[in-house]
This record gives structure tokens, sequence and C-alpha cells, in this order.
């Protein structure tokens, strides 16, 4: 067995597909939770992160709708916390019930993580998050009407997304805990949604912010406080492409931090998508030379895993 601490970023479309009802994404989840026992089958101990982007959006939304004086509507910090609980429970309970039905011995924890941020981090002043269901640019421009402190942006051709300040992770409370937890054997669900963001104040108190945490940023900065040797990160394509959707376009398959970081000068990755996760690789792979990173996609993993498809990213 091979007992490698691997760290694995779920991207969205692991959770959310069109529809967005509680049924339909604990069906994603629960199809996710095979891909996930695979690694856990080959002796892999793991922390599991996921997006919450989609889910914090619509909560926000079913909170505005319903705010009055006698309920009102619970503040951004609040709502990633309560969607990082429902969709670790999802997680939690389909992974629990994958790994009964294959005889597997394991036990599955997850945790509501406060990420600690900067309260002078610069992205309190320029919001670049995106958030919640995708809109045609009539529906921003009506939504944005509606309150003047909303700000809405393209989202790499796809449509058009509420934004919200996404400051960097400084450190994550609960990673001892995270660590004790996987010394156990138990695979842990961790910083859902990047995390809740917090500050810590004059006196030395953590207090939730109104932001959101890039979960790729999260998921690195976790890896690296765990020691983790593996830091995988799952989107929607099985490689991390150059000149994409191009007649040129080329698919990234062994390449080194260095080679990444001229790509990014080029431009080559969409800050709304790819840049995110490539930049978490790289910032994870620098810290040290014996890890790697993958990026790949949900249904790529194992073959990512046992015959090195997908790119894979080393210091260099």
């Amino acid at each position: 067995m091979i007992h490698k601490k691997a760290v694995i970023a779920l991207g969205g479309n692991a959770i959310l597909s069109k529809d967005a009802s509680a049924l339909s994404q604990q069906q994603a989840v629960a199809d996710s939770a095979e891909y996930l026992t695979d690694l856990i089958e080959e002796g892999y101990e793991l922390v599991i992160t996921h997006g919450n982007g989609p889910q914090v959006g619509n909560l926000l939304l079913q909170q505005m709708a319903a705010d009055s004086e006698n309920n009102p509507a619970m503040p951004l910090d609040t709502c990633g916390a309560m969607t990082e609980g429902a969709i670790g429970y999802w997680l939690q309970n389909a992974l629990d019930n994958v790994l009964n039905r294959r005889g597997v011995n394991k036990k599955v924890a997850a945790l509501v993580t406060q990420v600690e941020v900067s309260a002078k981090d610069p992205a309190f002043t320029k919001p670049s998050k995106p958030i919640g269901p995708f809109l045609t640019h009539t529906e921003a421009l009506k939504e944005a009407k509606r309150s003047k402190s909303v700000v809405f942006k393209e989202d790499s051709g796809r449509g058009w997304r509420k934004v919200v300040p996404s400051p960097l992770p400084i450190s994550i409370k609960e990673s001892p805990i995270i660590e004790d937890l996987l010394n156990l054997g138990i695979v842990t669900i961790a910083a859902g949604g990047g995390g809740v963001p917090v500050v810590r104040t004059d006196t030395g108190d953590l207090q939730g912010i109104e932001a959101v945490i890039d979960k790729d940023f999260a998921s690195q900065t976790l890896a690296d406080l765990i020691d983790a040797d593996l830091l995988i990160i799952l989107t929607g394509v099985d490689y991390v492409y150059i000149n994409f959707g191009q007649s040129n376009q080329m698919r990234l398959e062994q390449v080194t931090t260095s080679e990444l970081m001229d790509y990014i000068d080029q431009g080559q990755f969409a800050a709304g998508s790819m840049l995110p996760k490539v930049s978490s690789a790289i910032l994870f792979t620098e810290n040290n030379p014996k890890r790697q990173a993958i990026i790949t996609s949900l249904q790529n993993l194992g073959t990512a895993i046992k015959e090195g498809v997908g790119t894979w990213i080393v210091k260099g």
C-alpha cells in the first residue's frame, strides 16, 4: 500500500450540474465518491476540499429574497459556513456509503474550517471572486441596479456573475486537527469553499469577514501545512492547455514551475478559471521539490495516478 498524503480539490462540476436541487447535487457527489474511493483503495490518505461558488451564491439570493426584520439575511461568511457544512455532509454520506459497499474499513469526517486572512489584503478593495449563477448581461445589469454595492463581471465567456473579495489565505486554524485525523487514518473533508474567512482582531480573537477564499489557494495552503505529498486539483478538462480553444492548442503533460510561470506571463490562463489552479500548483511544488501537483479531471483521476496522465507539475 502507498500511504501517501494527498489533498484533492474537487471542482464545481463534481457537485453541481445544471440542476441546483439538493437531490441532483447529492447524486453528483455520490458519483464523485466512487472516483475518490478508488484512490483510498490505492492506499492514499485523503483530505478532500471542494468549491461552493454556485451554492453560496444561490444561498445568498435565497437569503436576500426572504430578508425581513424578523428573519434577517445571514452575512456572506455565515452563508459560506452553511454551504461548507451542507456539501461536507453530502460528501461524508456518499463516501461512507461507497466505502461500506466496497468493504473498505475507513471512517470519514467533515470539518467546518476557519481560514485566516489579512484584513489589509488588497482584495477587499477589488472584488474578483465569482459566486452564484451565471447571468446574461441584461440580467446582471438588472441585478446591479437593485443594489449599488453588488459588482458583476464576465466570467471566462460563460456569462456574468457576482464577484466578491477573495483574499489570500494566511493560515488554517484547524490544520493540526486535520493532521491528527489523517494520522488516525480518517478521510477528512475540510476547507470547503476555501473555508470560512476570518481575520485576527487587535485582541487576538478570530472574527468572520465578508469574503470568499479561492478553494485552490486554500487547498494549497492546507497541503503545505499538513506536509502533503501530492496536491490534486480537479477541473473540467483532463489537461492544462496553452492557446486553449485555438487551432494551435497544446496540452501540457509533464511541466515545470518555471515553464508555467512563463505561460502565466504570456496570459495563457484565464483569471477566473485555470489561473488560480496553476498558481496554487506552482506554490505547492516550489515550497518542496519532493512534492508534485496534478491538474486533471475527476473522470481521469484514476488514470492520472496509475499511468501518469493529466498535467503533472514539478519544481524546476
